[in-house]
């Protein structure tokens, strides 16, 4: 035991520093992760980030496990970008069913755990049912990612869709716009109109709603090109609605010529902008 003793005191003596250390570590992570993460400015290339956003979400990943339980804000800060980041691979990136299946769930989970950091969230959760706690969640960034995720990962889930799952996305949204309907350019309200326009009514879908949720989402932020874009893939073109249809690509078009709209959302805009092309190919060739 005389000859561990001081080994044991030089432990006792560098671990505070090798904490400390630890601690810068990890801003020092979560710096860069942000920073790969950001896309603002002119010089944004849609192919190029990919690889910057998979950087991001290596890297708060390895971040998350050296976060303490007491750095609240720093720890949701971190699992709210990854359901965002892992939701955004998977819709702008990936390509096959189980790299996208595997991202939403990864996506979905790093929410949930962010929701369930709130003790008031796990309360309720206990007491009246995770429902229950979604709607009164007070995080809209988990809450809204959340249901991004689970949404797109419903998908590929049919039965749990159907067993409570889509009841789980409108809650998510719903709570989300209560939350903050300005969030994301109107996400809360564009999320909310995309899906109940596209899901069937028994599952909960509503378009004369949705169309009120598209609306709301265009007052909000005019230059969000998805909000657009949805509504005219998901509301006019059901309604059969082509002057709307016509109006809404004509517009998103329009906006996408001026770089300034473009570099307002940069990710989101470049990918509806691509949509909006796509959409008015098919309704120049429907009409010849």
């Amino acid at each position: 035991m005389r000859r561990l003793f001081p080994y044991l005191v030089l432990f006792l003596l560098i671990a505070p520093i090798g904490t400390v250390v630890c601690g810068q570590d990890v801003t020092a992570l979560i710096d860069e992760a942000d920073q790969a993460y950001d896309r603002r400015g002119s010089s944004f290339d849609f192919a190029l980030y990919e690889t910057a956003l998979r950087q991001a979400i290596t890297l708060w990943e390895e971040a998350l496990p050296l976060i303490l339980d007491e750095q609240v804000q720093t720890k949701a800060h971190v699992l709210n970008r990854l359901a965002q980041g892992c939701f955004e691979l998977a819709t702008g990136y990936l390509t096959t069913v189980e790299e996208k299946e595997a991202a939403y769930g990864k996506g979905k989970d790093y929410a949930l755990e962010s929701l369930r950091f709130d003790p008031d969230f796990v309360a309720t959760e206990e007491a009246d049912g995770f429902r229950a706690a979604l709607r009164s969640a007070r995080d809209v960034e988990a809450i809204f990612w959340y249901g991004n995720d689970i949404g797109s990962y419903l998908n590929y889930h049919p039965l749990t869709a159907i067993t409570g799952g889509m009841t789980d996305v409108i809650a998510s949204f719903e709570r989300s716009i209560e939350l903050d309907r300005n969030y994301d350019g109107g996400g809360p309200e564009r999320a909310l109109a995309a899906f109940l326009a596209q899901v069937p009514s028994i599952l909960g879908g509503d378009l004369e709603e949705a169309k009120l949720h598209f609306e709301s989402a265009l007052e909000i932020d005019p230059d969000y090109l998805e909000n657009y874009v949805n509504y005219a893939e998901y509301y006019a073109k059901q309604k059969k609605d082509w002057n709307l249809f016509e109006s809404l690509l004509s517009t998103a078009l329009d906006k996408g010529e001026d770089p300034g709209v473009i570099a307002t959302w940069p990710f989101y805009n470049t990918l509806s902008l691509e949509r909006a092309k796509e959409l008015w190919a098919w309704w120049e060739e429907r009409g010849t």
